[in-house]
């Protein structure tokens, strides 16, 4: 059995940044372990630019942004495995992985960060009625296909879902010569940034539908057309709004859902609001030295922030191998009340707070003009003005460690309240 210090699976922008600033907090003996062929996660398909604006004040691709991790890793002496693939975490912190080169192997490692990202749903996620042809992909495989792999997926084309993939795919298949025909959307608001809206949709003239979906699928080796219609407030198709296309390609845009097999094998507690684990200030889930970061704990919508979390997680695990976290003392959970779906972090402790408490959440609906009103029991500590809030826009809140300290409660909340 092997023995490292700490071991990061997962070798996209979240374990790369998480394993870089674990070394840079003293930590010696890091591997980190990737299922692809090479590092850099997601973001070696993802070659639109808009990557690293908060990181590194400039306007990168994904790959750029992902190589400056992976030439900074390399230059720490960082080991790193490609085409492994762990099939197990123990609660003790034992991992079994498996590749070619080194056939079943086993690591014991002090600390684990989980950063395996999250995948697509899928068209059996969500039922559409219809046959089940070709030329049905989810967004992220035709991302792959066409800028990875060089096949084109199609030439007309239906995207379900305004999700962010979706909105960049109608872009990238307009720009490689296909006809987006209409991205529908089952909820009366986009699942996406605003920017890409603007540059993806609105530039191409590519209209999107909201309060719609697609209610068939034609064709039989491949796809000939989709019919698509409004839905009420039940999503429940209304008779009379039907649109046909005729078109060879239907896009999935239908949401994001974290890799979280190894996360429930290791036994950490999931929170069913984020399908992620519950985890701490520090990024630590509910098994003592395990942490995550990244999309494994709940999805995001900008890499930067991906980027952020993860050197906290680098940071804690370095922390905790070092005997530095502080297990016991002034604590509290994160409680989200009126308008708001989940809060991450689940706990946190006072004392392993270094400066300030960054807190990430996601609202439910759409909101103009409201303030986000965050209470400790029923002492406001802060209240934050918002002209606009919408559930495809993470909101990231920072609380200075010293508007905490010395006050003691049980749960931090944090409510939508519109203004009368």
């Amino acid at each position: 059995m092997e023995n490292y210090d700490l071991v990061v699976i997962g070798g996209g922008p979240a374990g790369l940044a998480a394993a870089i600033e674990a070394r840079k907090n003293g930590v010696e003996k890091i591997l980190v372990i990737e299922r692809d062929r090479e590092l850099g996660g997601i973001l070696q398909q993802c070659i639109h630019n808009g990557f690293g604006l908060h990181v590194f004040n400039e306007e990168l691709s994904g790959p750029e942004y992902a190589g400056r991790f992976i030439t900074e890793l390399m230059s720490m002496d960082i080991e790193y495995k490609l085409d492994t693939m762990v099939l197990d975490v123990t609660d003790d912190k034992v991992i079994h992985a498996i590749n070619q080169q080194d056939g079943y192997i086993t690591i014991q490692a002090k600390a684990v960060i989980l950063s395996m990202g999250c995948r697509e749903r899928t068209a059996g996620a969500i039922n559409i009625p219809g046959t089940r042809p070709s030329g049905v992909f989810t967004a992220g495989t035709a991302q792959r296909f066409i800028n990875m792999e060089g096949y084109m997926v199609g030439k007309r084309v239906v995207i379900l879902g305004s999700g962010d993939i979706g909105l960049i795919m109608a872009r990238r298949m307009t720009l490689e010569g296909a006809k987006v025909l209409a991205v529908v959307e089952v909820l009366p608001y986009s699942g996406g940034l605003t920017r890409n809206i603007v540059q993806c949709l609105d530039d191409f003239d590519i209209p999107l539908y909201l309060s719609h979906t697609v209610i068939d699928i034609k064709g039989n080796k491949r796809v000939e057309g989709v019919t698509i219609a409004e839905v009420d407030e039940n999503r429940k198709p209304i008779p009379g709004t039907e649109i046909s296309y005729d078109c060879d390609t239907l896009l999935l845009s239908v949401g994001l859902i974290p890799e979280n097999e190894l996360t429930a094998q290791a036994g950490a507690q999931l929170d069913p609001h984020t399908n992620g684990p519950f985890v701490n200030e520090s990024m630590e889930t509910s098994r003592d030295g395990i942490f995550a970061c990244g999309n494994v704990v709940h999805v995001h919508d900008l890499v930067d922030f991906v980027t952020e979390e993860s050197r906290r997680a680098g940071r804690g695990a370095a922390r905790y191998i070092q005997n530095k976290l502080v297990s016991n003392g002034q604590a509290f959970k994160t409680k989200p009340l009126n308008g708001v779906s989940y809060i991450v972090p689940q706990t946190v402790r006072i004392e392993n707070v270094e400066k300030n408490l960054d807190l990430f959440l996601r609202v439910r609906k759409v909101y103009k003009n409201v303030k986000l009103v965050i209470k400790g029991d029923d002492e406001v500590i802060k209240e934050i003005k918002k002209r606009n809030l919408a559930p495809g826009e993470m909101e990231h809140l920072t609380l200075p460690v010293n508007s905490l300290t010395g006050k003691s409660f049980e749960y931090l909340t944090i409510e939508v309240k519109e203004e009368a």
